[in-house]
């Protein structure tokens, strides 16, 4: 099996190079950065990070690891990161009272989606996707009633997209769809109006979740930042990595209009999700390391660091998720 966060890393290497360098490197208009004082520090086992949280703060970090060879889920309460050594990923729910988890191995066969009541401690396994066929990338729908994971087979040693997987949360039943016309290189992941996102052409398109019948298309808007939801808290944004016609690597989507509608002047290496509706959650090049970064779409300006990432960690494929705090 393979998942699919380590090949949604990837894609930050397909965004256009930033002027006078390449693509990835800290930009000069992104040093300025308010304190991280009387923030919580929380050291994260396995990776050599200490991520700072604070009261109030709109996110939370919730789960991480390194490629599919680790994961580390959040404790229900407190600070605490626990080992997940039978999981290639962990994902909690918008409402963190579930979490979900693809499994390293097969089982009679069949690939599986694990659904754990965090209250209770019970676990379900769900039958998605039977070998050879992998299903991976757990994204959770806004309302936390579904999961859409990526669905790839091996072809010429390499994986390809061939569908996604649909898990009714309450149901416990899954539904496997196959797309036409799919990017080899697609992960899904969920709209805020319940349709699934991939990345298509030099652009997106968005698909039914029940036929995978295509909705909208989304042309030269560059490609998805995954592998967190692109989509602001509100709906009204999209990130995408502009088009090489624009020198800046970051573009703002209008989602009404699907086009273009302002560029940023920063070059992360990676976006993990929004922190809210003028902010990302960025990692940032810095003097020969990197770190995890709170990102003014304004200004292109780091706001707040919110951790550092030494250099053989992030190479090893770190990827991080997060769940909305309550407001």
């Amino acid at each position: 099996m393979i998942a699919h966060i380590a090949a949604a890393l990837s894609l930050a290497l397909l965004a256009p190079a930033s002027p006078g360098g390449i693509a990835g490197t800290a930009s000069t208009a992104g040093t300025a950065e308010l304190p991280t004082a009387q923030a919580d520090t929380l050291p994260l086992p396995g990776v050599s990070v200490k991520y700072q949280e604070k009261v109030g703060d709109p996110v939370r970090l919730s789960s991480y690891g390194l490629g599919t060879k680790s994961t580390y889920l959040r404790a229900k309460t407190g600070t605490t990161f626990i080992n997940q050594p039978t999981l290639t990923e962990a994902a909690v729910s918008p409402d963190a009272a579930t979490m979900a988890g693809v499994p390293k191995s097969y089982r009679a066969g069949y690939d599986s989606l694990l659904l754990t009541d965090r209250a209770g401690g019970q676990t379900r396994r769900i039958r998605t996707v039977k070998k050879p066929l992998a299903a991976s990338y757990i994204s959770w729908s806004r309302d936390g009633k579904r999961v859409a994971l990526t669905v790839e087979q091996k072809s010429g040693g390499k994986w390809r997209t061939v569908g996604f997987t649909v898990v009714d949360v309450v149901a416990g039943t899954a539904r496997t769809v196959r797309p036409a016309g799919l990017d080899g290189s697609a992960d899904f992941w969920w709209s805020p109006g319940g349709d699934l996102v991939a990345r298509f052409g030099d652009g997106l398109r968005t698909y039914r979740a029940s036929d995978g019948a295509a909705v909208r298309t989304f042309a030269g808007v560059g490609l998805p930042t995954g592998p967190e939801d692109a989509y602001s808290p509100s709906g009204g944004r999209l990130t995408t990595w502009c088009p090489t016609r624009f020198k800046e690597q970051l573009c703002l989507v209008n989602p009404a209009t699907g086009k273009i509608a302002s560029r940023v002047a920063v070059s992360p290496e990676m976006l993990w999700g929004w922190w809210d509706d003028s902010h990302v959650i960025a990692v940032m090049a810095h003097q020969g390391a990197y770190r995890l970064s709170v990102v003014d779409l304004t200004t292109g300006k780091v706001t707040r660091v919110l951790a550092g990432i030494p250099y053989q960690t992030w190479k090893a494929s770190l990827w991080m998720t997060f769940t909305r705090t309550a407001r």
